[in-house]
């Protein structure tokens, strides 16, 4: 973090709100924008932060974005709905949907929202996050561009399709697992040259298959599955359980209608699961706390998934968002200045 520079959360979430609402963005759903963007880097995680707005600014104002989505059900029957969202704003349309499947939860203990004509939603995180501190246990998968190769490939021919699952705790730090299917998520690669590390060798391959440690090469070429066929095989279950089920762009589809990451006609599936209609909840959590508390005895120093965001996004929010200064750089490119 030494060539970040610290900025108050809350200067962060209005000027990057601000610039959305310039682009056209409702302020309601700017701020959300804003606000999801900025939690990620308050938790530490810069790859699906604030040096997402530029790419999103563009598409925007090249019409590959929808600034203000006709958001509409397409079909429901019981606890499930299939949700149009017009390619809006992929953190707006994105917890639209986690909301739908969320009040479905509450009347059938189950709710079930696939959305199609989305966009890049930055980070899973939020929408699981969204749901378990609602009380629910939330459950959010997506198609995306090819970035990954898979079996013999040697070139990205699916998406890394990340998965992301909430599990309530009764507070607002829920346990919230958020992982690509790749070794490591293409925007960690990128935070990781931006950085000048040396990446692990089994991350990726270079434009010729060849594996490589260059973060720089491993973007040209492809990042590689984590857990080798357990990683490709979850990808392409992500990509039927989104892109077949909706009878939408699967993800060569996608790269060959836009190629800049935006994903747009992506395909996003949002499950809410109401604890209540399995166990009392305040039972529920002191179930999970007890096996916690066994972990962290048992394989101490135990960190459940998520915590340590937790713990950094506190502390940065007291201290200041840590943002690298080529990223404050990008920002500038679109009139943002600290």
């Amino acid at each position: 973090m030494s060539q970040s520079v610290r900025i108050k959360y809350i200067n962060l979430v209005q000027k990057i709100s601000s610039r959305l609402q310039a682009a056209g963005v409702d302020a309601d759903n700017a701020t959300l924008e804003a606000r999801i963007m900025s939690e990620a880097d308050a938790q530490e995680v810069p790859s699906h932060g604030v040096r997402m707005l530029p790419p999103l600014l563009k598409a925007i104002a090249e019409g590959r974005v929808t600034p203000n989505p006709n958001i509409k059900i397409e079909k429901e029957l019981g606890a499930i709905c299939i949700l149009d969202c017009d390619n809006g704003p992929g953190r707006q349309t994105a917890n639209t949907a986690m909301n739908e499947a969320i009040e479905r939860a509450k009347k059938f203990g189950v709710g079930v929202c696939l959305a199609k004509r989305t966009t890049h939603w930055g980070r899973a995180h939020a929408y699981a996050s969204h749901a378990a501190q609602a009380g629910f246990i939330g459950i959010c998968t997506t198609n995306a561009i090819p970035t990954m190769a898979i079996w013999g490939a040697k070139k990205p021919v699916i998406g890394n399709n990340p998965l992301a699952i909430g599990i309530p705790l009764g507070d607002d730090k829920p346990i919230v697992l958020d992982m690509a299917m790749s070794q490591a998520a293409v925007g960690k690669v990128n935070t990781w040259l931006r950085e000048g590390k040396t990446v692990p060798g089994n991350w990726g391959i270079d434009a010729q298959g060849n594996p490589s440690s260059n973060a720089k090469d491993i973007l040209s070429g492809a990042v590689l599955p984590m857990g080798e066929h357990k990683g490709a095989g979850l990808a392409l279950m992500m990509e039927l359980l989104t892109a077949a089920l909706a009878g939408a762009a699967f993800t060569q589809q996608l790269f060959a209608n836009d190629n800049s990451g935006i994903d747009p006609d992506s395909t996003k599936l949002f499950v809410a699961l109401n604890v209540n209609a399995f166990i009392e909840p305040h039972q529920f959590y002191k179930n999970v706390k007890n096996f916690l508390l066994y972990l962290q005895q048992e394989a101490a120093p135990f960190h459940y998934p998520g915590e340590r965001g937790w713990q950094a996004g506190s502390e940065n929010k007291r201290i200041g968002i840590p943002i690298h200064t080529e990223i404050l750089t990008q920002l500038k490119t679109v009139g943002i200045y600290f």
